[in-house]
């Protein structure tokens, strides 16, 4: 036992030196040595003290599934001027993307500036302000500033809320928590849907839409008031008292005693409390920003945002009408969801990963099949019905939610905010290209360019293509991404610790 306790403090002296970045395999060894050194108590924390923070924290991504949706049926209901005008639609679209990536940015440092909580009321504040300007606007330059402070605050929002949860929850339940988060947001999406069906009969109803949003954003103003404290934030602060107290509230007294100790042994008082951009490009760190940056970055590129574009025209050539299409893209969504709610933290993160991508490849190549069947086989249509609905529901399964979850987990405590601020902002600028290309809002070559590529391509290259970043995603998570279920934030800190040359 001695003998081990001491190579774990071998391993945290040793931190104090940059070195390279280890092996999956050597991580999950040397997590395994902490856990066994540290000798803690086997008994799970309760996990039902910190379940009210954890849906609190969780109308942050409600709000974010809102208002990505709550456009899409009143667009063409505006009474602003620019019916029928795809430019300004887009702009309209587009701007709360562009305020996301902007406010995106600043996340990190506003989280580890004020605090978790205090970062939650101000994202709350540029969502209400702007869902209120949107409710009111007289014209398309109101609509588009309101558009644009809601954007900046769903920037802040998810990525702090990912912070939240994974740093108040206890390990055992981590990851069914953070799908908490995917779900939230296939609730909020079809809230948005459900509540803008009135808006073709009713004048002035999309106004409603808008009001409404500001009723979950000043909840969670409010309600932080009551949440507890990041633990890990308090700790970085020097207020150990107050960290001990909030890890009482959250895990139980017999446990809080455990979770200070691991604090204290990954905190590492010679490194600086402010940490500079650079550092996290480039620095010791620079392999995690660039493990999380990729994730997000393959999310995107496995053809998610086009495969819903195109989600509507394959169901119409089955002859599915349009709301019966989004009520199966929606339910395989919430399907996917469930299950990864339900898997999380029994497979693993790296595991959904895996099967997700997987899986989703799959899917690409149903889509390249049912392209190759003769236009008139009735066959090609349910193959590419099926390998739709198929994609969709891997992806809800891994690819959606876990990143979110998984990234906070490998992010070494003094940096965790920040790296995900960047890895984030990948996140949103995808989102915000996408957008642009869809509303055909880039320039007149470039969109005749892309629609032209498209033609030329066709379909099946074009899934195929995507099917090629998915296998590309197997590969990366299979060597890169390192297994968390079950281990406590400072277990995989201390894990990830680079090993020294000598």
């Amino acid at each position: 036992m001695f003998g081990d306790l001491r190579k774990s403090l071998s391993v945290h002296k040793r931190a104090m030196v940059p070195r390279a970045y280890i092996s999956s395999s050597d991580i999950e060894d040397n997590a395994d040595l902490l856990k066994s050194s540290l000798g803690r108590d086997a008994a799970s924390p309760t996990w039902k003290l910190s379940l009210p923070h954890v849906l609190v924290a969780t109308i942050v991504p409600f709000l974010f599934g809102y208002h990505l949706g709550v456009v899409n049926e009143p667009l063409e209901t505006f009474d602003l001027g620019f019916h029928g005008n795809t430019l300004q639609e887009g702009f309209v679209v587009s701007t709360c993307l562009a305020g996301a990536f902007v406010g995106c940015l600043f996340s990190g440092w506003i989280a580890d500036e004020v605090g978790r909580r205090r970062a939650f009321q101000l994202c709350a504040l540029p969502m209400v302000m702007g869902a209120s300007i949107c409710a009111t606007a007289k014209s398309l330059t109101g609509m588009l500033l309101g558009r644009f402070l809601v954007g900046t605050g769903l920037g802040v929002g998810p990525p702090v809320a990912s912070l939240y949860v994974t740093e108040i929850s206890p390990a055992h339940v981590r990851g069914t928590y953070g799908s908490f988060i995917q779900i939230a947001s296939c609730f909020g999406l079809m809230g948005a849907l459900l509540i803008g069906i009135p808006v073709r009969s009713i004048f002035g109803w999309w106004r409603i839409c808008f009001w409404i949003s500001t009723i979950p954003a000043s909840m969670l103003a409010v309600l932080m008031v009551f949440c507890a404290e990041s633990p890990q934030w308090l700790y970085k602060q020097g207020r150990s008292v107050e960290a001990e107290a909030v890890l009482e509230k959250l895990l139980g007294g017999s446990q809080a005693k455990a979770a200070i100790l691991e604090l204290s042994n990954t905190d590492r008082g010679d490194e600086a409390n402010t940490i500079k951009l650079m550092e996290l490009l480039c620095g010791r760190h620079s392999r995690v920003v660039f493990i999380g940056s990729t994730l997000f970055a393959l999310q995107q590129l496995s053809g998610i945002n086009a495969v819903f574009c195109f989600s509507s025209t394959v169901f119409r050539h089955a002859g599915v009408f349009s709301d019966l299409a989004n009520i199966s893209v929606g339910i395989a969504n919430f399907i996917g969801s469930t299950i990864a709610l339900a898997l999380m933290d029994k497979l693993g993160r790296k595991a959904l990963l895996l099967c997700s991508f997987f899986g989703m490849a799959v899917s690409t190549a149903l889509q390249v099949l049912a392209t190759a069947l003769s236009a008139s086989n009735p066959t090609a249509f349910h193959v590419s019905v099926g390998g739709m609905l198929l994609f969709v529901l891997m992806y809800a399964v891994g690819a959606g939610p876990v990143p979110g979850l998984l990234l906070p987990e490998i992010f070494p405590s003094r940096i965790r905010a920040k790296a995900m601020a960047v890895s984030m902002a990948v996140h949103w600028y995808s989102y915000l290209i996408d957008s642009l290309r869809s509303f055909q809002v880039l320039n007149f070559l470039v969109g005749l360019l892309y629609l032209r590529l498209l033609d030329v391509m066709g379909p099946g290259l074009l899934y195929s293509m995507f099917g090629a970043f998915c296998l590309l995603a197997v590969v990366f998570v299979k060597r890169n991404v390192l297994e968390t279920k079950g281990k406590s934030l400072q277990e995989i800190e201390i894990a990830l610790l680079p090993q020294s040359p000598f």
